[in-house]
Order: C-alpha cells, then structure tokens, then sequence
C-alpha cells in the first residue's frame, strides 16, 4: 500500500515550471498552485497579463491533489435551509454558482484540450437514515421547483439499480455532477496556464508580502518581485503572513483509500451508474469508481492532521467502513492511502474579495474542485475591474473565536459529530 495520492502518482508530473528564483515585475502575482490560482493565472494570461505564480510545494500538491475525484454541483447544506437562511433568491444565485463550476471545469477541458477522464456520472446523496431520506425528499421538491429540475429521488425499494449495498435508506440524484482524474487535470491546467506566458515557480513559498506606491512587493526565499496585483489561492496553508486568513478557516483533515482494481462485474455491482457517491453522515463518507477500475473509498476518518501514521490510521477506519458498506469487498487489496486538509469556513460557505489591496479566494469547505476552478476566472475578472460577478461579494467573515491558526478544538468537534450521528 502507498501512502501517497493515487491523483498524483497516476498523472504526469508538470514539467514547464521556471527554474530559477522568481524577480522582476509582473501585472499579477498569483499565490498557490492549486485550482483556484491555476485557473486564475490562465485566465488573466488570456487577459494579456503578465503572470508569476508561486506554489510552496508542487503544482497540485494539496486540496487539489488530495481530494475524492468529484465535481458536484449542489451545496454541502440542505438546500431548503439555505433558503431559510438566505432568501430563495440568493440561495438560488449562489446554487447556480456551484453549476456554473461544474460547466467551467468542462469548458477548460475542452477548450485546452486536457485528457482527464471527465463525465457527467452525475452524484448520488445517500440517506444514512430513514429520517434523512425524508429530509432528503422534502429538500428535493424545492429543488426542482425552484433552481435544479435535473434531480430525482431514488427510494430504498430502488436503490440496487445505483447501489451494491444494504447500508442505506434511498438517496437523492444530482444528474449535472461529473468525476475527473485530478492529477491529469490539474497537470493540463498548470500546462496550458504556462503555454499562455505563465511563469509558474514551484518549491517558492510566500514569505512576505508588503504594499507599495505602485502595487505590492511579494516575497520568498531570495527573490522579490514587484507586482501590480496579487491574489491568494492558498487553501489551508500554513506558510506566509496570512494570520488574518487562518482564523478564519478550520483546516479539516479528509481522508482516501483507494484499491486494487477490480473486475467489470463488481463495479457493476457497486455503482452500477458509476455515480460519485457521498451520505448524510456528520462523519461522511464518499465513494467513487476511478478512470482505471479501482473504488476510491473516502472520509472524516479522524479528526487528525495527515501524516504517515494518522494516514495509516485513518485507512484501517476507512477500509471498516467500506467492508461494513460492501462486504463483499472484505478480500478486496487497498493500494493506496493518504490524507489532506479541508478548509472549512464556520458556514461551510466560500469567501473571496479583497482585502488591503489584496485579493482572495478560499474556503471551499470540502466542494472545492468545480468551485475553485470557476472561482479563479471569476476573480480574474474582478481583478479587471467587474467586481460585480463575485457571488460571495457581499458575505462577511468574521474570525473564529478562540482560533488563532491551529485548531485546537478538533478533538471536541469530531466527539460531537460522532455523537450526532447516533442520535440523528
């Protein structure tokens, strides 16, 4: 078994990044190599930008490397709470945001022409309880009154037509979701980012970051380079000033096996449509079929941070689960294991704007691989001046109390979700 991301060992490596320091002057300075900042610096590339990008690490290296290989439209909330919260309208703005994600990410593909695996396999949301389905149902008639008429229920009495498996009480049909090979994207993505002029700099963290009379002066290690603008893609790290930006996200440990493969006719028992597949668990798991016949198995296994034995750890939970959901996958070999980190906002919602001069994108709480890609055109267009397509212009984001960076308080939150699991 590998502890390491089945995304990155199976896609080729990027190999366009600019060897060498980062110097000079740019028009935009793009901070993180993931989704939202490889899109972005695409996007303001064709805009006739002068771009460098900084990654701490390598192209893709977390989130967006590291997460369960789904591209879902919907929100992680119950939609009809959303509502209530919100307003139909804005609920409805923001609920379209998610399918617009879902089109962008298709739209790149096609036009860079990136070998990705992507269909719409659309996503199946499973009830853990009968509670849930009947939660789920009422849910769903708004849905397709209101916003996404490309949703059905599927009762427990149907649920073998899209589920090997007894576990479960029924589920709810989002038909527009789609699954991709991370790795080969987000690889095509840094690709044609850096045919486009990009001057993309891995192994180059942010280590400072000041304003000045004509923009910014960004910093890493042996190299500073002025920039006009600057925007931050950078998820959950924990390197550069961004003080400001760690209290206001809780960086959540998700964890992912994935097996050996395996034959036509087990995967035809286990999703027989090949959905992506996630429940209404607290503690949730998902699930998947990847490009090469393997079942990609995931979860809040722990509430831990990654690491060789959390990853370990985490894997013997996550295979339980599995076995528990199909066992007959008991014999069945794991090949791969690893973790990542989430960046969860308190709402579960995602914050972008500006702040000081500085522009940002973050937060995507778990939905992150069709909202980060669509986020990063979204703000190559702000930062040319239409402010006005932001969906998240208007939310404000205060800090969590009592976190000043690392989340303390994990263990206490993993016991009440477990808890609530039980008793809802």
């Amino acid at each position: 078994m590998k502890l390491a991301s089945y995304w990155h060992d199976t896609a080729p490596r990027f190999d366009a990044a600019v060897q060498g320091p980062p110097g000079g002057r740019a028009d935009v300075v793009v901070v993180g190599g993931g989704f939202t900042g490889l899109s972005a610096a695409l996007a303001l590339a064709k805009k006739g930008a002068q771009v460098v990008l900084l990654e701490a690490e390598r192209v893709g290296n977390a989130a967006s490397g590291r997460n369960g290989g789904h591209v879902n439209n919907g929100f992680a909330q119950d939609y009809a709470a959303m509502c209530a919260r919100l307003g139909t309208e804005r609920a409805n703005l923001l609920y379209r945001s998610f399918d617009a994600g879902v089109d962008t990410v298709e739209r790149i593909i096609g036009e860079e022409g990136i070998d990705c695996d992507f269909r719409r396999t659309g996503k199946l949301k499973l009830a853990a309880k009968p509670a849930h389905y009947d939660k789920l149902a009422r849910s769903q008639e708004l849905l397709a009154r209101e916003v996404d008429p490309d949703t059905h229920m599927v009762s427990k009495a149907a649920l073998s037509e899209e589920l090997g498996s007894d576990a479960y009480y029924g589920g709810l049909v989002f038909g527009k979701s789609a699954g991709m090979h991370m790795g080969k994207f987000v690889q095509g993505l840094a690709s044609a980012a850096a045919r486009k002029g990009v001057r993309i700099h891995e192994n180059t963290p942010l280590t400072a970051l000041r304003r000045t009379s004509e923009g910014h002066e960004v910093e890493s290690p042996g190299a500073r380079v002025q920039a006009r603008q600057v925007l931050l893609a950078t998820g959950t790290s924990a390197v550069g000033p961004l003080t400001w930006f760690r209290r206001r996200i809780v960086p959540v440990g998700a964890y992912i096996i994935v097996t050996e493969q395996l034959p036509q006719d087990v995967l035809d028992r286990i999703l027989p449509r090949r959905r992506n597949a996630t429940n209404t668990r607290n503690l949730v798991n998902f699930f998947r079929v990847t490009p090469d016949n393997r079942l990609l198995f995931g979860g809040r296994a722990r509430f831990a941070a990654p690491g060789p034995e959390s990853d370990k750890k985490s894997g013997e939970i996550l295979r339980r689960d599995m076995v528990a959901t199909f066992p007959y996958l008991s014999n069945v070999r794991i090949d791969y294991c690893w973790g990542g980190l989430v960046d969860m906002t308190r709402d579960r919602l995602p914050r972008a704007g500006e702040r000081d001069g500085v522009y940002y994108s973050m937060g995507y709480s778990g939905h992150g691989t069709q909202m980060s890609t669509y986020m990063g055109t979204v703000m190559a267009d702000v930062m040319d001046g239409n402010h006005g397509c932001n969906p998240w212009k208007d939310f404000d984001w205060r800090a969590i109390p009592g976190h000043f960076g690392k989340p303390w308080f994990l263990p206490a939150v993993g016991a009440y979700y477990r808890l609530m699991d039980v008793l809802r």
